[in-house]
């Protein structure tokens, strides 16, 4: 697990998550949503519950931004854990949705870092 994740989400990301929960909801929630994500706790969960809970498709292998993800993993490079927010009765990707895709690609099973809140 720990040879193809960080630990913690990369400084980037946070905005990234309140850029697209902004779309969602009204900027100051979306802003008070990535306050909690960076104060919560990394747990792990498997790839294919998350994308089941999402209710978003599994992106292609040939998409773009899939296929750097899995270059990435194939070099040993660490991506950043997911950022993910509950939902009523739907789990949103903040920030994350292709590192999910790719790490489906390499086992469904996969074992994958989320902030959740």
């Amino acid at each position: 697990m720990n040879k193809i994740w960080l630990n913690n989400p990369e400084v980037h990301d946070y905005p990234a998550a309140q850029d697209y929960l902004e779309l969602l909801m009204l900027p100051a929630k979306a802003k008070a949503i990535v306050a909690e994500l960076k104060k919560a706790k990394t747990v792990f969960k498997k790839s294919k519950d998350i994308l089941r809970a999402s209710n978003l498709p599994l992106l292609p292998k040939e998409n773009i931004h899939v296929q750097h993800d899995l270059k990435k993993f194939k070099k040993g490079k660490k991506l950043s854990p997911l950022l993910l927010v509950r939902g009523n009765e739907k789990l949103i990707i903040a920030d994350g949705y292709h590192r999910i895709c790719a790490g489906y690609y390499l086992s469904e099973d996969l074992e994958v870092p989320c902030r959740i809140v």
